[in-house]
C-alpha cells in the first residue's frame, strides 16, 4: 500500500472541503436556532421589559420651572444699581421746533441788499498790449441767489515787450487797438456754495457764481504811422465769466474772478498812405475785422447795503 504525502495536493483539497463542509452546516444549525420561538417554562430567561402602567418620567432628573421674566422689574434694578444723577439743581427747559437744528444756518444773506463793488482788472490773453481797469460793479440780489446788477470800467495800455521786437526785426509795426471805456447789463446766479476752515479754528464762508451780461465797449486804433489820424470803434460786447466770494463780515466780501468780453473789432487797414484812407473816416470805412475775446482777471472788494440782514424764515 501506498502512503499519501501530508503535503500532497490530494490531502490539501480534502482538508478544504471538509472545512467548508463544517462551515455551511453550522450556518445551518445556527439560523434553526434562532428562528425557533422559546419554549415555555424552558430554562432560557427571557428579558423582562418595564411595566407599561408605570410612570413615564419614573427615574427622570426634575427641572424647576423658569420663572417668567419681568422687564419693569429688571429695568428698576438696574437702575438702582446705577449712580443717581441729582436733577433738582438743574432747570429743565421745555423742547419745542426752535431747538432742534437740523441744517446750520448760512452766515450771510443777499436777498434785497446792494453789492457796491469797486474792482481792479487786467487783461490776461493778449502779448501785445497788456490793459489795466479800474471800474465798479452795482448789484441788487433778487434773491439769495439771483441778481441784476450794471458795471463799468475805464481802462490804461502798457505796451508789452513784443511789440517793440516784432518792429524792430520785422522792419514794421504791428497793427493793435486800445480800450477806452465800456459798461454792461450783467445777471449773475450763485449754484455752488460751501465752507472752509483756516487753521481748524475759523471758518470762512464762500461762494461760486456765474455771470453773463451785454453792453458796449470803445476801442481805439493806434496808428502805426503817427501822422495819421486814429478812429474809434463803439462795439456790442457780451460777456460770460465765473467768480468766487469770500465773505469776511456782513457787510463786507472779497472777490475774485475771470471775464471774458467778446466783440467784433475794427483794425487799421493795413495800406495807408497820403492819398489812400489818410482820413479817419477813410480808414474807418476800410477797416479790417477780427473777432476778439478780452479775458481780464478780477479783483475786488463788496460794500454790502444795506450793511446788515435779519432772518425772517424758521429754522
Amino acid at each position: 500500500m501506498r502512503r499519501t504525502s501530508p503535503t500532497s495536493p490530494r490531502a490539501t483539497g480534502s482538508l478544504l472541503f471538509r472545512a467548508a463542509l463544517c462551515v455551511v452546516l453550522g450556518g445551518a444549525l445556527a439560523g434553526t436556532a434562532i428562528a425557533q420561538p422559546a419554549k415555555p417554562g424552558g430554562d432560557d430567561e427571557e428579558i423582562e421589559m418595564g411595566d407599561e402602567d408605570a410612570p413615564s418620567d419614573a427615574g427622570e432628573i426634575e427641572m424647576d420651572a423658569e420663572p417668567e421674566k419681568d422687564l419693569a422689574a429688571d429695568l428698576s434694578a438696574s437702575t438702582e444699581d446705577t449712580v443717581k444723577v441729582d436733577t433738582t439743581t438743574r432747570e429743565v427747559k421745555p423742547v419745542s421746533w426752535q431747538d432742534i437744528v437740523v441744517v446750520m444756518r448760512k452766515p450771510f444773506l443777499k436777498i434785497r441788499r446792494t453789492d457796491l463793488m469797486p474792482f481792479l482788472a487786467t487783461t490776461m490773453n493778449d502779448n501785445m498790449i497788456r490793459h489795466y481797469s479800474a471800474g465798479a460793479q452795482f448789484n441788487y440780489f433778487l434773491t439769495d441767489v439771483l441778481s441784476v446788477g450794471v458795471e463799468g470800467q475805464y481802462y490804461t495800455k502798457q505796451f508789452r515787450e513784443p511789440f517793440d521786437l516784432v518792429g524792430r526785426q520785422a522792419r514794421r509795426l504791428p497793427t493793435i487797438n486800445k480800450y477806452n471805456f465800456s459798461a454792461a447789463l450783467n445777471f449773475s446766479y450763485v449754484p455752488v456754495y460751501g465752507k472752509f476752515a483756516i487753521l481748524d479754528k475759523h471758518l470762512v464762508a464762500w461762494e461760486t457764481y456765474f455771470t453773463a451780461g451785454v453792453g458796449v465797449t470803445q476801442s481805439e486804433v493806434v496808428p502805426r504811422d503817427p501822422r495819421f489820424e486814429a478812429f474809434t470803434n463803439l462795439l456790442i460786447t457780451p460777456n460770460v465769466g465765473a467768480s468766487m466770494r469770500f465773505f469776511l463780515f456782513q457787510w463786507l466780501t472779497v472777490n475774485v474772478g475771470v471775464r471774458d468780453y467778446i466783440f467784433l473789432d475794427k483794425f487799421e487797414p493795413k495800406v495807408r498812405t497820403d492819398t489812400m484812407n489818410a482820413s479817419a473816416t477813410q480808414a474807418k470805412e476800410n477797416a479790417d475785422s477780427a473777432l476778439i475775446n478780452n479775458v481780464m482777471f478780477q479783483v475786488g472788494l463788496s460794500f454790502w447795503i444795506p450793511p446788515t440782514f435779519e432772518y425772517t424764515t424758521f429754522r
